[in-house]
């Protein structure tokens, strides 16, 4: 998996109705709620094809990746999904936020429009 980043950040959603029209399969990643500390804004987007390549950011680190796989499986199934990420006493050296925030994340499909007729 890779991150398509150049100098001149891309629009993350600006980029997922270019890949789809290309023919990828995307899905897209939303920060919905952050509690605490939290490194990305309510808002915030990644967008990921099948092939685990993406753009945009939900949090960074360990975090980044987890969702960028869940994102592969959310193409794959085509069902949505919502993600929690924090530090908890069990999880606290796993993937999670080293700054003590929590953040929930919601990953979905993104269809493509049907062709005109």
């Amino acid at each position: 998996m890779q991150s398509t980043a150049d100098a001149n950040a891309t629009d993350p959603l600006a980029l997922a109705e270019t890949w789809t029209r290309e023919g990828r399969d995307v899905a897209l990643a939303t920060v919905v709620e952050t509690w605490g500390s939290a490194p990305r804004p309510v808002g915030a987007h990644l967008v990921i094809d099948s092939d685990g390549n993406f753009e945009g950011s939900v949090s960074g680190g360990c975090v980044e990746g987890a969702v960028v796989a869940e994102a592969v499986e959310v193409i794959s199934t085509k069902k949505p999904a919502m993600l929690e990420f924090g530090v908890a006493d069990e999880t606290a050296w796993r993937v999670g936020l080293s700054c003590g925030g929590r953040i929930r994340v919601f990953v979905e499909p993104v269809r493509r429009d049907p062709a005109p007729n």
